[in-house]
């Protein structure tokens, strides 16, 4: 398996790359974020590890931009020892995983073990379908130009809808997910969000399939 990995302190990416070698990994190095971003675009790799503070393109930028670009290699981002907040801004912009400072050779290695099974399968940030865009990390919805205000159930129903753009689901699997299974109210409690949903973003933009459930299409203009 090839590894990227992305940080600026040498001594540590060395023993990075030893650790990751000695297990059979081949390794390439970079120590700072515009030559990283330049690697992740013109090699195929199996996995990125990528620090978050860098010279030139910081970690969450070079993350930021591979995803827009389409590269879907997993990231296990490096962040500073019980900083949540670097684990959550580098998760919400299309990273994988990630290892505190300082970490173990074998917890790296295993990390890094789950993430290639799991192999570099499309992952957005953001969903879209047609115009309809949402940030589910920013929870900002957008028609086209227009930004759209939504409660947190209307949030939670459009982005299970287009996580499964183009799909039938039924009227019992959207309430285990947007709701839950213990629900216990009346199930046409869906039926009241659909139509909330079709008033702010527009009729057409959510299909009833009779008999069988609601459908948002992957171009729903």
């Amino acid at each position: 398996m090839r590894v990227l990995v992305v940080e600026d302190e040498r001594l540590l990416a060395a023993g990075i790359r030893n650790g990751l070698a000695a297990q059979g990994f081949a390794v390439d190095l970079a120590h700072d974020g515009t030559d990283g971003l330049w690697m992740a675009r013109e090699h195929r790799y199996d996995v990125i590890v990528l620090d978050l503070m860098l010279p030139g393109i910081n970690g969450l930028h070079l993350c930021a931009t591979l995803r827009d670009e389409d590269i879907w290699t997993p990231v296990l981002i490096l962040t500073a020892r019980d900083d949540e907040g670097d684990e959550v801004a580098g998760l919400d912009v299309g990273a994988d995983d990630y290892v505190t400072k300082p970490f173990s050779s074998a917890v790296l290695t295993a990390r890094l073990r789950a993430l290639l099974r799991r192999g570099a399968q499309p992952r957005p940030t953001v969903l879209l379908a047609g115009d309809l865009k949402l940030d589910p990390a920013t929870k900002q919805v957008w028609r086209g130009d227009r930004e759209v205000r939504c409660t947190a159930r209307e949030l939670a129903l459009m982005e299970f809808l287009l996580r499964r753009v183009g799909q039938v689901v039924s009227k019992q699997e959207i309430l285990g997910h947007v709701w839950d299974n213990e629900f216990e109210g009346d199930p046409n409690i869906v039926e009241v969000y659909i139509r909330r949903l079709r008033a702010k973003l527009g009729r057409s933009t959510i299909q009833t399939i009779r008999g069988a459930g609601y459908r948002l299409a992957a171009d729903d203009r």
